[in-house]
């Protein structure tokens, strides 16, 4: 929940809104949906296959090690670059809060601390997870108080409860369906985060996947809960700024001191909170696919910290990858390939579960139908459709990442001919 943020729908509330005819809440409860099909997928690989590597294990050992290469190779394009994405997020809301200091300082200061409290282990981890949500949950708590009195008692903004943020007749159709899932599923990634730390989790076959289903219910309710609040303080969604639209909100409610503590609790939310988890996945990725040579410097990224136990060197390499892409790429070139990625990998598991309990399995009948056919085909055609929108120098560079992958594993398994050895225990 920490990876998706709690807070998430506020850094992007103005955007969404406008394109949503302020119906930001059905958005959400969309997302819930059509994630919780791909959730579905990653909850059954989970239980089969606990193993770190997230999509890569999963793809391979249940389709095939060279296409699980592959999977791997996209979702790191996810996982390598979003840390860079959301640093940079973090670095430009504190320059506009301190101008003195340049936003790059702050890019640093972050990487820094979550470098530390990653190598230090899941323990520290986890520790520093609980602090920052449960900041975060009282942060939204009392944004949530704030509204109430503002509407409810006040009568203010709508001056009580209604439908419209929920539903309104003449604007939902296909194409508003088709919009906001594209909206909402990029809205929920992370949750997939869960699966990278299969081999550091309490009994992670009952423990993996309920984790990854449970967190995007809860994540949404807390995601709808407030976008429904602030809709009802500022129904005409029309006049909001796009980028800090939901900061608006919580000035026109709150006062001008709420709305700063709101706009530095997002930016720890986003600079240490998400990016500590996503770095602590992408080095578990890099880690499972180096134990078993599949990465240049496989030997150097697979070494584990004598004392900690934590895949140090790949926690290092992130940190200094996130530094150089921050300081080369531009903040919506970071999120078309993020999302490109992730999406493209979401796809894959899908396929997977249908080809490997469906068919290799033979989990038949009308509950293996159900749970290993239809539940995930629904999911390849939500991931299919989010992933046909992406414009034509998204699908060129990411097209042009997997031939790369295509030939780093051709040289990695002797042209396909090597097969990395399965791990049999953990």
């Amino acid at each position: 929940m920490v990876f998706m943020a709690p807070l998430a729908p506020m850094q992007v509330y103005g955007a969404v809104a406008q394109q949503s005819f302020g119906m930001v809440p059905l958005v959400y409860v969309i997302g819930v949906i059509a994630l919780m099909f791909t959730a579905f997928s990653y909850s059954h690989m989970s239980k089969e296959f606990p193993y770190a590597g997230s999509v890569y294990s999963y793809v391979s050992r249940g389709l095939n090690p060279h296409v699980g290469f592959i999977a791997g190779w996209l979702i790191l394009a996810d996982y390598i670059l979003c840390p860079a994405l959301l640093y940079a997020f973090a670095g430009v809301w504190m320059a506009g809060v301190l101008p003195q200091v340049p936003a790059f300082v702050w890019t640093l200061i972050f990487v820094v601390c979550n470098t530390l409290i990653n190598v230090r282990g899941i323990t520290m981890t986890a520790r520093a997870n609980l602090v920052m949500f449960w900041m975060q949950i009282v942060t939204l708590v009392v944004f949530l108080g704030i509204a109430v009195k503002f509407v409810l008692i006040d009568g203010h903004g709508m001056g009580g409860f209604s439908l419209a943020p929920l539903f309104q007749a003449d604007h939902v159709d296909f194409g508003f369906i088709a919009t906001a899932t594209s909206i909402a599923v990029l809205g929920f990634l992370g949750f997939d985060g869960i699966s990278t730390l299969a081999e550091e989790a309490r009994d992670p076959v009952k423990t993996v996947g309920k984790a990854t289903v449970f967190s995007i219910l809860f994540s949404g309710l807390l995601f709808l809960i407030q976008v429904y609040m602030a809709a009802l303080i500022h129904p005409q969604y029309e006049t909001l700024n796009p980028d800090m639209g939901f900061f608006e909100i919580a000035k026109e409610a709150g006062g001008p001191v709420f709305y700063t503590i709101l706009i530095l609790i997002n930016v720890i939310a986003v600079g240490i909170a998400v990016t500590l988890n996503v770095q602590s996945a992408t080095a578990r990725v890099l880690y499972s696919m180096s134990r078993e040579n599949l990465l240049p410097f496989a030997q150097v990224l697979a070494k584990i910290h004598p004392k900690f136990q934590t895949p140090v060197n790949a926690t290092l390499f992130c940190a200094l990858l996130s530094i150089v892409v921050t300081f080369s790429l531009s903040i919506e070139t970071l999120y078309k390939f993020v999302t490109f990625g992730a999406i493209t990998a979401f796809m894959m598991l899908n396929a997977t579960i249908i080809v490997y309990f469906y068919g290799k399995k033979r989990m038949r009948g009308v509950k293996g139908f159900l749970t290993y056919a239809l539940t995930p085909f629904i999911g390849l055609l939500i991931t299919g459709y989010v992933w046909s929108g992406f414009d034509k120098m998204t699908f060129m560079v990411g097209i042009g990442w997997v031939l790369v992958g295509v030939v780093v594993g051709y040289v990695k398994s002797n042209g396909y001919k090597k097969v990395a050895p399965v791990i049999k225990e953990l």
